[in-house]
């Protein structure tokens, strides 16, 4: 089924997964008439990750990974999930993290369709070659704290910050992967954390407490030993023994071989500091000559287009993540809307054609005194006064149609909850749900 769309162009492609080719998820299986699965590249506790071709121009390569929700899916799975998709879909724009292209799901399935690192893991290159010059080593470290300082100006902790979690694209890149255990400040306690998580050997002693931390401080202790296994190519404090490796970490007892310069060590050492309000912080680390040698320009940030046009990216996760919570069942991504929205929005599924949508949105909105202008791409303003509402309209289902009401951006003061309230009476005798309703914060 093809997904239609009434509004503006968008990067965005809203569609409901079905497999063409028996309804598994293996090597060969199509999805939506859109990706065709190949090998199997990696599988976890609850997922495997698939490279996938995309049928569209049958060149374009991606990751897919395939998580089986008749499989033990409880709901805490759930909660990674969420997680997941949903601080991939913050950091979208920064070139040093791994991209999510499409959320789709059938009733049994979900699909993280994502960027492809076709240069795999670096733990494999880190392997065969057993360390890194300090040239090469301080190259990849550049790229991994950049996207940690972006993670953290977007208010995202990895908390899981490994070679294995670290993967390259075709020019050798690095692109941080894996955020499930990342953290978002909803789930700050006190402004701290407290979730004992991560791999040990490369997790902060204050961690394990449970008294609550400082996530950039622990990103932070974890760049430290990511730096001296690069450099050293073993770990600074054996994980053989836990409560060992544990006493070791509190003493900052490691050596450094001789090959290491002073400024690497000086690095180093004040990432692996026991105490993480005297350790290294990466906003610091920035500023270090050592650090700054390998500075490369920073990348531009996307520039959104115009509201009734152009590409915009965060349309991505956000469309094609409603198709999750409305087509499948035991799964609520809800959470998914709660962040990089309008603070004034509203939105509801609609079963009536879509010119009957067009026709009864017009109709109301010119009722209420707003007057009515249309978008080249085929959406639809309502304006009173300094207020701008843009209505897009999208089909997510056969015969199903998902209308969406948002201020635009700046305008979020003139729009009052009652004339909300007033839109979403007139238009109760087409709506058959409504979905992340106006923000009344």
């Amino acid at each position: 089924m093809e997904t239609k769309r009434v509004s503006p162009p968008s990067t965005a492609t809203t569609k409901l997964a079905r497999t063409t080719s028996g309804g598994g998820s293996g090597s060969g299986t199509i999805i939506l008439n859109k990706y065709q699965l190949g090998k199997l590249l990696g599988r976890g506790s609850f997922a495997k990750v698939y490279h996938g071709r995309c049928l569209e121009d049958n060149s374009t390569n991606v990751a897919i990974k395939v998580i089986d929700k008749t499989k033990d899916f409880q709901a805490p799975l759930e909660q990674l999930i969420i997680r997941e998709i949903s601080v991939m879909k913050r950091l979208n724009n920064h070139p040093s993290i791994l991209k999510i292209h499409e959320v789709l799901a059938t009733k049994t399935k979900i699909y993280l369709v994502m960027e492809l690192a076709h240069g795999g893991e670096l733990f494999t290159k880190l392997q065969q070659r057993g360390k890194f010059s300090e040239s090469t080593a301080r190259n990849y470290f550049h790229q991994l704290i950049s996207a940690l300082h972006f993670c953290h100006q977007n208010g995202v902790v990895h908390r899981d910050i490994k070679p294995q979690n670290l993967l390259l694209d075709r020019q050798g890149n690095v692109k941080i992967s894996d955020f499930g255990l990342s953290a978002l400040p909803e789930q700050l306690r006190n402004g701290m954390l407290h979730t004992a998580c991560g791999t040990p050997a490369y997790t902060a002693p204050e961690v394990v407490y449970r008294k609550g931390y400082d996530g950039s401080k622990t990103d932070a202790w974890s760049c430290g030993v990511l730096l001296y296994v690069f450099l050293v190519g073993s770990l600074p404090f054996d994980d053989s023994s836990i409560p060992q490796m544990y006493r070791a970490m509190h003493r900052r007892v490691f050596d450094f071989p001789e090959w290491i310069s002073k400024p690497a060590k000086s690095i180093i050492y004040r990432l692996l500091d026991p105490n993480p309000i005297t350790r290294l912080g990466i906003e610091e680390l920035l500023k270090l000559s050592w650090f700054k040698k390998s500075s490369k320009p920073s990348f531009k940030e996307q520039e959104f287009g115009s509201v009734f046009g152009q590409k915009d990216s965060s349309y991505l996760s956000r469309m094609n993540a409603f198709d999750i919570i409305s087509m499948s069942s035991g799964l609520n991504l809800s959470g998914l809307f709660e962040m990089g929205l309008s603070r004034k929005e509203m939105r509801f599924t609609s079963g009536s054609q879509v010119g009957e949508i067009e026709e009864r949105v017009v109709k109301v909105g010119g009722e209420m005194g707003y007057r009515i202008e249309r978008g080249k791409g085929g959406g639809i303003g309502l304006m009173k006064g300094c207020g701008i509402l843009v209505v897009e309209i999208w089909e997510v289902a056969e015969g199903l149609w998902m209308v969406e009401f948002k201020v635009v951006e700046g305008r979020v003061m003139e729009f009052e909850e009652s004339q909300w309230e007033d839109l979403k009476a007139e238009l109760k005798d087409i709506a058959l749900s409504w979905h992340n309703e106006y923000d009344a914060s």
